[in-house]
């Protein structure tokens, strides 16, 4: 007795969980969802949520987009700043692989993302003369892993609601579903979609699953 089968099923990269919430210590698992935090000033909270983030060019873990799962390192951007100019945004991060850096002059401390890696990450109070508060921080190569999904803190009520608002309008513009994979379009261009050439069904290409019957 022989068995056709036509279609195909896809296993998530994480891109459509539920983000986590972890301690700064705990170890964050490749492909994982992460809550972390960004502390900016508020002119660059209006442009990340409006244009998304920019990859810093220097720091302690070389380029990429820093954030932490400790609100209080968050709270310390920017360091120039004062509290009159200080926002911090809740963010959900792909980290994708993960590279732990916790020593000094670490080989992979600045290249990191050049050995097949998308997130470096150091464990909080391990030490380093690189980061004498002991905070927990991460080093995210691609911004698109990064994800502003809410306003913890700003300066006042007024600058607050008009984030949120910002935010809101953000989310309306790309809640543009595709009818038939029920994800977002980006932008709202809609997805490619074809007919199954086994079953005639229209499908669109970015469906997780599909099985002719």
């Amino acid at each position: 007795m022989s068995v056709l089968f036509s279609g195909w099923e896809v296993v998530e990269d994480g891109a459509s969980c539920h983000a986590v919430q972890l301690r700064p210590s705990q170890k964050p698992q490749a492909r994982g969802v992460y809550i972390m935090y960004h502390g900016t000033s508020v002119a660059s909270a209006r442009s990340i949520i409006a244009n998304g983030f920019e990859k810093s060019k220097r720091g302690m873990l070389g380029e990429g987009v820093y954030v932490s799962r400790d609100k209080n390192k968050a709270a310390l951007y920017p360091y120039n700043g004062t509290s009159a100019d200080r926002v911090i945004l809740e963010l959900h991060v792909r980290v994708g692989r993960v590279k732990r850096i916790d020593t000094d002059n670490h080989p992979l401390q600045y290249d990191w993302h050049l050995h097949g890696y998308d997130t470096a990450w150091v464990p909080p109070n391990i030490g380093l003369l690189a980061a004498p508060k002991g905070f927990e921080e991460d080093c995210v190569f691609d911004p698109k892993r990064v994800k502003v999904v809410g306003i913890v803190q700003a300066p006042n009520p007024t600058i607050e609601k008009e984030l949120e608002q910002q935010l809101a309008k953000r989310r309306d513009d790309a809640a543009n579903l595709c009818s038939l994979c029920k994800r977002n379009t980006q932008q709202g261009a809609p997805h490619i979609s074809q007919q199954c050439w086994k079953c005639g069904k229209n499908i669109c290409i970015l469906m997780a699953k599909h099985f002719c019957p």
